[in-house]
């Protein structure tokens, strides 16, 4: 089966590469560094400094991780972090929050998971240790780290029930990638259960390394600062929304009976900035792009002349959270899975949420026991829910206070990883 599915690659390579020079004209970044994909890299790495490989996929699961390399890199500090990535945004991410240990963080690509750019990848930086990040497995990638003899561990894992079945139905391909991966720690009891159907070996739970991530205090202050530019008005943000649910969100706003909150908008793909605005004034709304506006204006500056807030920016997600009265983590009003709402949770925000939400069912569900969290059916309820807390000071205050409790009460998912990190290294 592995031998069909890396014909299928091979055979699929020029549309992927035709495909990532086509995303660039809307992200350069695709454009950029394309001999790395193919396990070409300049430089010849220092043989005397140890290389512990992590692989995260996009900004999520760099941001996910950053914890995580802290530790290594404090633990291990004879060490250097590989940081391979699939996506332009987590590249710059992990550049982002890394800034200040530069020097011992190398940035790459990582190839497409055909076994002699995997061979080639693995014999330029000779790493000691493979840390996946999430649900990064593939097939090739694993069986030639099984080759090299390089132990591969599989960290903040998650799966839905959705996924499994599609693992499943490729049982063939998948089962041997997931029984040769040395240790998976997963972040919670049904992702073990269902990490245990694709025949995992070894598997522990260690909880989900997001909710070690300190929220920078610049962020907070900068909320602040926008926060005061807004005005009096309410503020209701719809945070990490994605295709379709954009529209479904509008409509409902629109509808709502003056005075309406202001409503601060930020698409998960910076791809699709531009289409959102565009989404923005079909409905007749007034916005301002977060790129076009200066912290600095005087405070109220904003306060009647715009409808609605694009946040098109990368990384101040936190900034948005502070600047908001309340939150709705998005992908979960289409069938997509929905978002992590642990940033919403760790600055103190009453959390709203969508009917989807099976990438993080658990994490919802506790969210929702502990009253940090109300979900909706669709986004007029939403939209409903999100008036009432407005309206509710005292409710908005209770459901905030719960939400950065459970954030608090679910730290340690990293000391557990590296407890279990530490048998390879």
């Amino acid at each position: 089966m592995r031998l069909i599915y890396s014909l299928v690659w091979w055979l699929a390579l020029p549309i992927v590469l035709l495909r990532l020079w086509l995303r660039g004209r809307q992200e350069p970044g695709y454009r950029q560094h394309i001999f790395e994909r193919l396990g070409f890299y300049s430089g010849k790495p220092d043989r005397n400094t140890k290389t512990i490989w992590v692989h995260a996929v996009s900004a999520g699961e760099t941001r996910a991780a950053e914890p995580l390399i802290r530790a290594l890199l404090q633990r291990y500090p004879d060490h250097r972090i590989l940081l391979s990535h699939m996506t332009p945004t987590g590249r710059a991410t992990g550049i982002s929050l890394f800034s200040d240990v530069a020097g011992r963080i190398t940035p790459v690509f990582l190839p497409y998971d055909i076994d002699s750019m995997i061979r080639r990848f693995l014999r330029h930086f000779s790493p000691r240790l493979c840390i996946l990040i999430e649900t990064e497995v593939w097939p090739n990638l694993v069986a030639q780290c099984q080759r090299a003899r390089l132990p591969v561990t599989l960290v903040n894992a998650r799966l839905s029930e959705k996924s499994l079945k599609k693992a499943i139905k490729l049982a063939s391909l998948i089962l041997p990638a997931a029984r040769a991966i040395h240790y998976v720690a997963a972040q919670s009891g049904p992702d073990a259960e269902r990490l245990l159907k694709l025949d995992v070996q070894r598997l522990c739970v260690t909880g989900n390394m997001k909710f070690d991530v300190s929220p920078p205090p610049q962020m907070a202050e900068r909320g602040a600062r926008l926060r005061q530019q807004l005005g009096t008005r309410p503020v209701f943000i719809c945070a990490s929304t994605r295709d379709g649910e954009e529209e479904l969100i509008l409509k409902a706003f629109v509808a709502l009976a003056q005075p309406r909150p202001l409503l601060i908008l930020t698409p998960r793909h910076p791809q699709r900035f531009d289409q959102v605005a565009a989404m923005l004034t079909a409905h007749q709304l007034t916005y301002l792009r977060r790129s076009a506006l200066a912290l600095e204006q005087a405070p109220g500056a904003l306060a009647d002349t715009i409808d609605v807030v694009l946040g098109d920016s990368m990384g101040e997600m936190y900034m948005y959270y502070a600047a908001a009265d309340v939150a709705f983590v998005g992908g979960s009003l289409v069938n997509l899975g929905g978002h992590n709402l642990i940033e919403a949770c760790a600055m103190g925000k009453p959390v709203l949420t969508g009917p989807y939400t099976f990438n993080f069912s658990e994490i919802t569900e506790q969210a929702i026991a502990a009253k940090a969290a109300l979900r909706a059916a669709d986004a007029t309820e939403l939209m409903a829910l999100a008036q009432q807390l407005i309206a509710d000071q005292n409710k908005r205050n209770a459901m905030g206070n719960n939400a950065h409790a459970f954030f608090l009460q679910h730290q340690g998912a990293t000391a557990r990883t590296m407890q279990m990190l530490e048998q390879f290294l």
